[in-house]
């Protein structure tokens, strides 16, 4: 089975390289960017979901299952309106929206709407805020941001352009219809301190236990298995 494994808001495919020696033989997992990412083209300014499926169709086959990760998962749901659906899509880290205002844990839209005044005022130095707020959950909050910035130096993947409409996207994605009428199945993992999603997504997900958000720094092993486990039991 081919996992497409789509990474997240100011983040590129190699948040995925801990995983490389845990993946067991009855999966072909392939790291594919988003534009703006890495090295592949940013889109225009302000560009539309349909731009974004038409950038990404050729990477994105039907014949897959996809694994998006926070914003990943959030834009992988979205395209589902654009793109012939998987055999199944993983969403690691993101529920049916990115905030959620119902007191209930995670990021609220006015935590949201000061995080993107702030990339305004200094996109650099919120970056790195991110980067390390998103570790808050593991284990080891500093041995995983250490490994973070290991793996992705000392500046954003992508430009300032692309990085504020990926913050827009997550400020105005809404996938709860897609959540009542999937057009494939749609399954959830959660690390169980995630510190990102509010506590009734964690419960309604397969929770990894002892990790937060980025269970790829913190449990490699633990993550690359319950994906291979939850994609081989997809019908085909």
């Amino acid at each position: 089975m081919k996992l497409i494994l789509l990474s997240g808001w100011g983040i590129d495919s190699r948040i995925w390289q801990p995983l490389k020696a845990h993946w067991p033989n009855t999966v072909e997992p392939i790291t594919v960017e988003w534009p703006g990412y890495g090295v592949s083209p940013a889109l225009p300014a302000s560009a539309r979901l349909a731009a974004l499926a038409e950038r990404m169709a050729s990477q994105l086959p039907s014949d897959a299952v996809w694994v998006g990760w926070s914003l990943g998962g959030l834009l992988a749901t979205a395209l589902l309106d654009h793109l012939s659906p998987p055999h199944a899509l993983l969403l690691l880290g993101i529920g049916q929206r990115f905030y959620d205002d119902a007191k209930d844990g995670g990021v609220t839209s006015g935590e949201l709407a000061s995080f993107q005044r702030a990339f305004r005022r200094d996109a650099m130095a919120t970056w790195r805020h991110f980067l390390r707020w998103q570790c808050q959950g593991e284990p080891n909050a500093r041995e995983a941001h250490r490994q973070l910035r290991g793996l992705l130096g000392d500046a954003p993947c992508a430009d300032s352009a692309t990085l504020a409409q990926g913050l827009t996207w997550l400020a105005t994605l809404d996938n709860r219809a897609h959540f009542a009428a999937p057009p494939c199945p749609i399954h959830l993992l959660a690390g169980a301190q995630d510190p990102l999603l509010p506590n009734r997504t964690r419960q309604q997900a397969s929770r990894l236990e002892d990790t937060g958000h980025c269970p790829m720094l913190s449990r490699p092993a633990q993550l690359a298995a319950r994906l291979a486990e939850q994609a081989t039991q997809v019908p085909r």
